[in-house]
């Protein structure tokens, strides 16, 4: 293999095969899925996930999901269990058992202890007709019609497949357990993503003295406390309830199609019924609704619509919500 062309046919190869391994999966989620989440689901113990090379590698992710989402899991190595690690498994846990062959000699003592403690096993496994799947109280297709690897050796579609079904059996729990985002930040306080699950609006928000204008106000009112708060001032009713919001961007466009700007009133140019915030919403969530509607800030509103303040997009962005 020396030309692109031939490189670029034989990674389209192993992506094509992969995807093929992945698609069959969907046809086999049925009621031997349903079961491994509700016993992952209502376990009393800890989730023992298991996988000797590949396997132990999806399996320790698997454990790492489980646990970010509210499941509290651990990843036990099959050969190290044997050697003194078997002390971590309790009568109430579950085991997750990951393997492509179901027959590695590794994992018949570590099937043979569980059982002793009857310990349910989850298999998700490439032969269903193996030791594993034959021992396992719930069995997973994660089967593979062909490896990518070439010579049919080195787990590829097969280690895709049983990542692929390990997710599935950890986010189908998560949404079981009802876990929620604020669940997921509570778990995650550090860092960019901690910053982005517990930032509120509130924390972000410009409310001391923040500039607003009556309905009846005129555009020549409006043009101080535009350039004062970076071109949006919200529009409020006589009870201070947001009714509008004006921009600097309807300035622009009054200008360049009225002579007499400055003297049309403020409620024949703003935005009526314009999008909000509430000060305890995430700001990823007002983030993410400015970016979809393409505007630079919201209104803060509490009860019954009454403006508290105002949250920009770049406050948002700095401090980390996005």
């Amino acid at each position: 293999m020396s030309d692109d062309d031939a490189l670029i046919a034989e990674g389209r190869r192993v992506v094509a095969i992969e995807t093929a391994a992945v698609a069959a999966l969907e046809s086999r989620i049925g009621i031997e899925f349903a079961r491994a989440c509700r016993l992952v689901a209502e376990a009393r113990g800890r989730i023992v996930t298991c996988g000797i090379g590949k396997s132990g590698h999806i399996a320790r992710k698997l454990a790492g999901t489980l646990t970010s989402t509210g499941t509290p899991a651990i990843f036990l190595h099959p050969v190290e269990a044997l050697h003194g690690d078997l002390g971590i498994v309790g009568r109430n846990d579950v085991a997750i058992v990951i393997s492509k062959s179901g027959a590695s000699d590794e994992l018949a003592g570590l099937i043979g202890y569980l059982g002793r403690l009857s310990v349910p096993i989850i298999a998700i496994v490439g032969a269903s007709r193996s030791a594993l799947g034959g021992h396992a109280d719930v069995a997973l297709d994660a089967s593979v019609r062909e490896e990518a690897c070439p010579m049919d050796l080195a787990p590829t579609s097969s280690s895709t497949a049983a990542l692929v079904m390990a997710d599935a059996l950890a986010v189908t729990v998560l949404k079981l357990k009802d876990f929620k985002p604020e669940d997921f930040a509570a778990l995650h306080p550090g860092g960019a993503l901690g910053r982005k699950l517990t930032l509120r609006v509130a924390d972000v928000m410009v409310a001391e003295a923040y500039p607003e204008l009556p309905e009846g106000a005129t555009m020549r009112l409006a043009i101080g406390p535009l350039a004062e708060m970076r071109g949006t001032v919200p529009i409020v009713d006589g009870e201070r309830r947001v009714v509008g919001v004006l921009t600097a961007g309807d300035l622009t466009r009054l200008m360049e199609r009225d002579p007499d700007f400055l003297e049309r009133g403020v409620a024949n140019v703003m935005t009526r019924e314009p999008k909000t915030a509430t000060a305890d919403e995430l700001g990823s969530a007002a983030a993410s609704r400015m970016e979809a509607h393409g505007i630079m800030a919201l209104p803060v509103v509490g009860e019954a619509g009454v403006l508290e303040g105002v949250v920009h997009l770049h406050d948002l962005m700095r401090a980390g919500a996005i």
